[in-house]
């Protein structure tokens, strides 16, 4: 008598019922093992050990990856904690007044939102020249797998800091940016890339005074004004007038872009 509580489990045409085995992917280690055991030869055991390292290497690479992605999603909005304030020495021109977030509060949001999920941050510093940092951005992941981010700038000696608060201002500035970088913060939200230079804003860099004449030398040699090229430089409303106040990671950019553009015996 069927039981009928009980699917009835139907043979094939052959008759026979037919078992699926799961699969199972044979790891280089077991094949490590297995190959110790036969006295392999050790040209063949270096092939397994390298095979071995690559299979470590690509997991964790991808157990970093989705702890990253739910990380990121972990990461909660940074309020604007800081406020640039200075007044320009230009006639009629607007004061500089804008908020933003300082390290501590970009390190606290991502540090909470890491720790749930193995992973972890820290810095390299390092100094390629006088007046250059360099600060590179590791993240990290406790499988073994890691990420860099780099970015470097001249240090900040706006304000009458000493040479110890310049370096110290550039490295605050670098590791916010690294980090925020590293982890994908929305830079829309972030409004404090203008040149401030206010002496209690140890985050905001503007160009040295020495970039600042290599970008007028080229103003002048292309026949562009400093003004318009405020205007075309800086965001609408920043308030900024003059070549000393661009933000020192906008330089490169502006000085590739005014190269490109031709002298004036050129045009004329």
């Amino acid at each position: 008598m069927t039981n009928k509580s009980q699917p009835e489990i139907m043979p094939p045409a052959s008759g026979k019922l037919v078992h699926h085995q799961p699969s199972y992917i044979v790891t280089p280690m077991e094949m490590i093992a297995k190959a110790l055991q036969k006295q392999v030869d050790p040209q063949v055991l270096a092939q397994l050990t390298t095979l071995q390292e690559r299979w470590q290497a690509n997991a964790a690479r991808q157990a970093f990856d989705l702890a990253m992605a739910r990380a990121q999603a972990d990461i909660k909005p940074v309020a604007k904690n800081r406020r640039v304030h200075f007044k320009s020495n230009k006639p009629g021109a607007s004061d500089t007044d804008y908020m933003h977030e300082d390290f501590a509060a970009v390190s606290a949001a991502v540090h909470d939102a890491f720790r749930p999920h193995g992973l972890s941050f820290r810095f390299n510093t390092q100094q390629p020249a006088p007046g250059q940092l360099t600060v590179t951005c590791i993240i990290s992941h406790e499988d073994g797998h890691r990420e860099e981010n780099t970015l470097s700038c001249a240090v900040d000696t706006s304000g009458n800091k000493n040479h110890l608060q310049a370096i110290g201002s550039a490295q605050t500035y670098l590791q916010r940016y690294t980090l925020k970088a590293a982890v994908g913060m929305a830079a829309s939200n972030d409004d404090d890339g203008r040149g401030g230079k206010d002496e209690d804003d140890v985050d905001t860099i503007a160009v040295t005074a020495e970039q600042a004449e290599e970008l007028r030398a080229l103003l002048r040699r292309k026949g562009r004004t400093e003004a318009a090229f405020m205007t075309w430089a800086t965001p609408a409303g920043a308030g900024l007038t003059e070549v000393s106040q661009l933000p020192a990671e906008h330089f490169e950019f502006c000085k590739s872009t005014l190269t490109k553009l031709p002298d004036i015996e050129t045009r004329r």
